[in-house]
């Protein structure tokens, strides 16, 4: 199975454009226009019933304390962790192509709604969900696509991986409200194939040049 994006080059930095953050031009960090990004995919297994897709960084700093601080950066060698920026479930199987900016334009405060979405797929919540979740003016649950927007000191470039499952059930076993760790762990059993499609972004002055 193969998956490509038209919107930037495989391994590249991730467009600002599909980015949720984007430098302010102070050495910090404002909202950007998170579209997400144009995915196709081809040669799909038959026995093919749905397809899933998910996003994550695997670099996100596994502590707060020195995150978007203008007096330091956030050491290389901190132990990083996933962070899920996309979790899609139940696209059709004649489904081969997500146009940019289809799912999302803008960030939007509290979050997108969900998890019902178009072509009759399902969205699971992402990781903004915790993030925000002490803050009185975003808290709320982030349904469907949030891209990148890490730390604008961290020292580590990060990278984001697309993943396409191929499954052989018409319906992912997830419910409700649900993570991208539970859908992954869910859709597992059921995986006939996958493929990834991955981008880099970074907000720290210091890395842009």
């Amino acid at each position: 199975m193969r998956l490509w994006s038209e919107s930037w080059v495989n391994g590249d930095r991730i467009p600002v454009r599909c980015a949720a953050g984007k430098p302010d031009g102070a050495g910090g960090a404002t909202f950007s226009d998170n579209l997400n990004p144009h995915l196709a995919w081809s040669d799909a297994p038959p026995g093919t019933k749905s397809f899933a897709l998910i996003c994550h960084d695997f670099d996100v700093p596994s502590r707060g304390d020195d995150v978007n601080r203008s007096d330091r950066e956030v050491p290389q060698d901190l132990p990083r962790v996933d962070f899920f920026h996309w979790v899609l479930v139940d696209l059709p199987p004649g489904l081969h192509l997500i146009h940019e900016g289809e799912f999302s334009r803008g960030f939007t405060a509290r979050g997108k709604s969900g998890p019902a979405t178009l072509h009759g797929a399902r969205h699971g919540i992402n990781d903004y969900t915790g993030w925000f979740a002490g803050d009185a003016q975003m808290a709320g649950d982030y349904f469907g696509y949030d891209g990148p927007f890490p730390p604008f000191n961290d020292s580590l470039v990060h990278h984001y991986v697309f993943t396409l499952y191929a499954l052989a059930c018409e319906r992912a076993p997830v419910e409700g409200r649900f993570t991208g760790a539970q859908a992954r762990a869910a859709i597992y059993p059921h995986v006939l194939a996958e493929a990834t499609y991955s981008g880099t972004y970074t907000l720290n002055k210091r890395l842009l040049g």
